[in-house]
């Protein structure tokens, strides 16, 4: 993963326009079984797999592309980093690596001892944790070996240089250490944009890969090695690809990886895909079905290197807090389902590095609960009342996931079913003289959180708020800097139409009247900001914009553009 993350995958677009103690791991062999009748040595390496959940990335740290590890703000590893990681449960960890500033000119390439050396202290330290461990090529993959097509024989011999000398350095480290060839590779560099000479390029790397491992000695013989489709994406002729590479290898100790960041337009709010739906469940579905159907059920462990979502930080609004927890809830149970293994991409906003806290412990204690079960969510987990309308009961669906409903807590006070809240099958109905006491100060905004708790699994909260209707003032600006000045009443913003006035969608990605967050509009303290990258791509002329907000409510706003010139009318 790069630091940010901000791919875009085509497919989805495509589709949108149209649709709207180790386990033991059996020793290599000259000449084993094909792997569909290798059923026990398929066995052993699953277990293996299986073992390691959950699974925990050291992101943007030696995977920095400067000249050491901080150089992407991250403070350098410490022990106590990787033991207060194990403590939290996690079982394995993937230490990304960025070799290409730390290697020396051709023909030897040679690894700085110093970095070689830091490299093998940090997994010396997660080893000591009793941790499964996996060390990779990062970045490598964008900055050099993605020119391979141009350079093939240059590349080729640096990254045989490179794994060369790693697998000499760790050839005596147990099993629980293994390989991965390369991260994310790709070949777009001043390369081709075939899919079948990529691919075949990909196969080269990994055929390269395995050999070199395996004639370097030592444990590594018989070492868990780890190989990914093209870029990392579970499309299916990519894992068809690299599942012709893998049974082509005749090796048992080989494990297929891919990466998810999830159902793209949910992933970075766009094209109104603000919840977690039917279609971004069923992306997870059909993505993860394959994947098993291609791997898995053959014999071929999976581990999915990185997810998370792409719009993922905590109260930055772009994906809200409930939707991102369905998300998480549901990946974890549909993975382990299918015997796959995910590690967690951080690079630093979820564990602090020095603080040894979570960011966001409602997400924490979302996926540390999904290690062993389900856990209870809500259609929802936000209960929005009107300022000045009239208490109603309100009546939220709960996803039980087989579990059941024990209490519901405001604060350390136990609500009183029948009295406070009603609950019928899934139907949560919390009733109105309630809401209107928890309300009661006409504060906008949230005035209670409500806490559910079930049997088994994790919390939900309720966000009880207390709202108006958002106010939109005028405002004069430029393409450069635009702010549209802003009350928003206790709600939130939950996503942005643009569309021409004589019509048609503008802005970016025009596929789509809904704008990225982030990207074409982001929400701050007292207003709404239109970025240059919205600008960078609308027509002088007036704009529609209208403002969909988390209570349901829509507020309009034209703005019309003349060069730089932005004027901004509320409607």
């Amino acid at each position: 993963m790069f630091k940010q993350k901000s791919f875009m995958p085509l497919m989805f677009i495509a589709v949108l326009v149209l649709a709207l103690a180790a386990p033991a791991v059996s020793a290599a062999s000259s000449e084993p079984a094909p792997r569909a009748q290798a059923a026990a040595a398929a066995t052993g390496l699953q277990s293996y797999v299986d073992a390691m959940q959950p699974g925990w990335n050291l992101g943007n740290t030696l995977d920095a592309t400067g000249a050491d590890e901080t150089s992407w703000g991250n403070p350098a590893v410490t022990q106590e980093l990787i033991k207060k990681i194990a403590a939290q449960g996690y079982k394995s960890i993937r230490i990304p690596v960025t070799w290409d500033v730390h290697t020396g000119a051709a023909p030897g390439y040679t690894i700085e001892p110093a970095y070689l050396a830091r490299v093998q202290q940090v997994v010396d330290w997660a080893v000591a944790e009793n941790l499964y461990v996996m060390i990779n090529l990062h970045h490598d993959s964008w900055l050099w070996i993605s020119r391979m097509e141009q350079q093939h024989d240059q590349v080729l011999a640096r990254y045989k240089a490179i794994w060369t000398q790693v697998a000499d350095r760790f050839k005596s480290y147990s099993n629980k250490l293994m390989f991965e060839s390369v991260n994310e590779p790709r070949f777009t560099d001043g390369g081709t944009t075939d899919e079948n000479k990529a691919l075949q390029m990909l196969d080269e790397l990994n055929v390269s890969f395995r050999s070199i491992v395996r004639s370097s000695g030592g444990n590594n013989a018989a070492r868990p090695l780890v190989l990914s489709t093209l870029e990392a994406s579970p499309t299916q002729t990519r894992m068809d690809s690299l599942y012709s590479t893998i049974t082509g290898l005749n090796d048992s100790n080989l494990i297929a990886t891919v990466h998810y960041y999830g159902f793209w337009p949910f992933s970075v709010n766009i094209a109104g895909y603000t919840k977690f739906d039917a279609e971004t469940q069923n992306d997870i579905n059909t993505t993860f079905t394959n994947v098993y159907n291609t791997f898995t059920a053959k014999g071929i462990p999976v581990i999915v290197g990185e997810y998370g979502l792409l719009g993922f930080d905590k109260n930055t609004g772009v994906i809200e807090q409930g939707e991102k927890l369905k998300f998480f809830e549901y990946l974890a149970y549909y993975l382990k389902s299918k015997q796959i293994t995910p590690m967690l991409w951080d690079n630093g906003q979820h564990f602090g590095r020095t603080t040894y806290q979570w960011s966001d412990p409602q997400l924490y204690n979302m996926m540390k609960a999904s290690w062993t079960g389900r856990s209870s969510t809500a259609e929802s987990d936000l209960i929005n009342l009107k300022k000045g309308a009239a208490a109603k009961d309100v009546t939220v669906k709960l996803n039980l996931n087989g579990n059941t409903l024990s209490s519901i807590l405001y604060g350390s006070q136990r609500l009183v079913q029948g009295t406070d809240y009603t609950l019928s099958g899934d139907q949560l109905t919390f009733k109105a003289a309630r809401l209107s006491s928890l309300t009661s100060s006409g504060k906008l905004g949230v005035n209670a959180v409500l806490t559910a708790r079930f049997n088994k699994g994790a919390d939900w909260s309720f966000n009880v708020i207390l709202y108006n209707t958002p106010v939109l003032s005028s405002v004069q600006g430029t393409t450069s800097s635009f702010k549209i000045p802003a009350a928003f009443n206790g709600t939130t913003l939950a996503t942005m139409e643009a569309v021409y006035a004589s019509g048609g969608n503008a802005g970016p990605q025009n596929w789509t009247p809904y704008k990225e967050f982030g990207y074409a509009f982001t929400p701050g303290t007292n207003g709404i900001s239109l970025l240059p990258a919205f600008f960078n791509e609308v027509n002088n002329g007036e704009v529609i914009l209208k403002f969909h907000f988390w209570n349901g409510e829509i507020v309009n706003y034209k703005i019309t553009k003349n060069g730089t010139s932005v004027t901004g009318t509320a409607m």
